[in-house]
């Protein structure tokens, strides 16, 4: 077995190729685990949403049973605006966002940042020194 320097640099250069691949792709599977239908009273969730033919929508009347949004792989919907996901990091349990966001009135870049609790439980989380947190619950509409 030949373990000169050309074979353990090409076994370090695998290993760290492989330790990269498994970040980036743990990364990812974490900004996926925001796809779905959030409301800040899962209770209200057949308020908030409402069917349409090829998925879900935010409701009419939603705002009258608190705030909702949708995210569907890289769309972010909500009751006023529509947003393409541009870029994500991950920091720990939080997922920051940066979006372009259209309104019936303006274009704009927003930045949002969740904290995964659990599989059905994020916080809205507004970084800068702000304490301010909004919960939000997945919704299982059927």
């Amino acid at each position: 077995m030949n373990t000169g320097p050309c074979t353990n640099s090409r076994w370090d250069a695998r290993s760290f190729l492989t330790l990269v691949l498994a970040v980036s792709l743990c990364g990812a599977a974490r900004a996926e685990d925001l796809t779905g239908l959030w409301a800040t009273d899962a209770r209200n969730c057949d308020k908030v949403f409402s069917k349409t033919g090829s998925g879900y929508a935010i409701a009419k009347d939603a705002d009258l049973y608190g705030s909702g949004f949708i995210i569907d792989g890289r769309r972010i919907t909500t009751q006023l605006a529509k947003c393409d996901i541009k870029s994500s990091k991950q920091e720990g349990a939080t997922t920051h966002l940066i979006a372009s966001c259209a309104t019936d009135v303006m274009l704009s870049n927003m930045q949002a940042s969740f904290k995964i609790v659990s599989n059905e439980r994020i916080l809205r989380v507004f970084p800068g020194g702000s304490d301010m947190e909004i919960p939000y619950e997945r919704c299982a509409i059927k």
